[in-house]
């Protein structure tokens, strides 16, 4: 236990201070003032930015849990390679898999999840990533965000079968590109 702790703590530590936080300084730059920058600048802003909440994220997580492992206590795996999603709800049940469960255990099926239609269905995502967006922040840019997931859930829930038609390696990539069409209005001010 302690040396895995130890690791996991390392692991952690290395994600957030070598890698998070060497991203955010483009990432800032970047966001700070858009308009000074062309495409190509701005594209990889926000794959940067992508990766920088992931490193930032899960270092913080894998850090709690190291450090939850030197006392002999087991944590849940809280990332689990999201990036390699091949849809939203593969995304967020491998995203903050401990804030995503919440969502769907506290709030998305007590409003009864899928079992009650198609339209009851779409609320009822809608509802959970408004929900989930005010909970990242008071701002609009986090409502958005959240919408924007709800919409696009929804969307998926309408269409999930001609996407899961899709090669493996085209799913992932229009999965990232959603995401980080997201992130856009996440990191926005």
């Amino acid at each position: 236990d302690i040396t895995d702790g130890l690791s996991l703590f390392l692991v952690g530590l290395f994600k957030k201070l070598a890698l998070a936080n060497y991203l955010s300084y483009y990432v800032e730059r970047i966001y700070d003032q858009p308009k000074a920058y062309g495409a190509p600048a701005l594209i990889l802003g926000t794959v940067a930015f992508a990766w920088q909440i992931f490193f930032d994220f899960s270092g913080y997580t894998d850090m709690a849990r190291g450090l939850a492992k030197l006392m002999g206590f087991n944590l849940m795996l809280n990332f689990n390679n999201p990036y390699l999603a091949t849809g939203l709800g593969e995304f967020w049940g491998r995203w903050h898999i401990s804030l995503s469960s919440w969502f769907r255990d506290y709030l998305y099926i007590p409003l009864g999840g899928n079992k009650e239609g198609p339209a009851k269905t779409y609320r009822n995502l809608f509802i959970t990533f408004f929900v989930s967006g005010i909970w990242h922040g008071a701002a609009w840019t986090f409502v958005l965000w959240g919408l924007y997931h709800g919409v696009l859930l929804s969307l998926y829930a309408l269409v999930g079968r001609k996407w899961d038609r899709l090669p493996t390696p085209i799913r992932r990539a229009g999965t990232f590109l959603l995401v980080m069409l997201g992130w856009v209005v996440f990191r926005a001010d």
